[in-house]
């Protein structure tokens, strides 16, 4: 009976079971990479208000913008408080709604353009190495495949 050739409904069975398993796991990792993405950028929004404590880079915001004005050294001084305010409230609404899963697709285009001009600035005014040194572009790329799977989920589903 082991060799017996498998029923119609007990294929039709085994392939729901895998189909459901490869759900899971993409699932899974939609969720690491939401949740991954909007806690790096509500970790650095705290760090810039001092929340992170000893363990903070930055510390404070005027030490933040301090390294916006670094990293956009290319950039006019008076410009530098509106790039940094506008990085942070970027960031949070990026945080707080990737974590949350809201307008998936959207807000992984945003983090994923947002962090490729971050990439960019930082190669321009530092060099090459240090948006490499940090996964800066790694992230970016990241943000995108969210950005795809859920634009190819939406299309599936229609």
């Amino acid at each position: 009976m082991d060799n017996a050739p498998l029923t119609a409904f007990e294929t039709i069975l085994r392939q729901g079971a895998k189909r459901t398993h490869t759900a899971t796991l993409e699932q899974l990792a939609i969720l690491y990479g939401r949740t991954a993405l909007g806690a790096a950028f509500l970790s650095a929004v705290a760090d810039r208000f001092g929340l992170w404590g000893k363990y903070g880079g930055w510390g404070n915001f005027a030490n933040f913008t301090h390294y916006t004005a670094q990293v956009n050294s290319f950039t006019p001084a008076f410009i530098i408080p509106f790039l940094a305010w506008a990085a942070t409230a970027a960031e949070l609404l990026l945080g707080v709604g990737l974590v949350l899963g809201l307008w998936p697709r959207r807000l992984a285009l945003g983090a994923a353009t947002l962090l490729f001009l971050f990439g960019t600035a930082m190669a321009i005014s530092l060099g090459i190495k240090s948006p490499l040194d940090y996964s800066v572009f790694s992230a970016s790329a990241g943000a995108v495949f969210l950005a795809l799977y859920q634009s190819r989920k939406s299309v599936a589903n229609s």
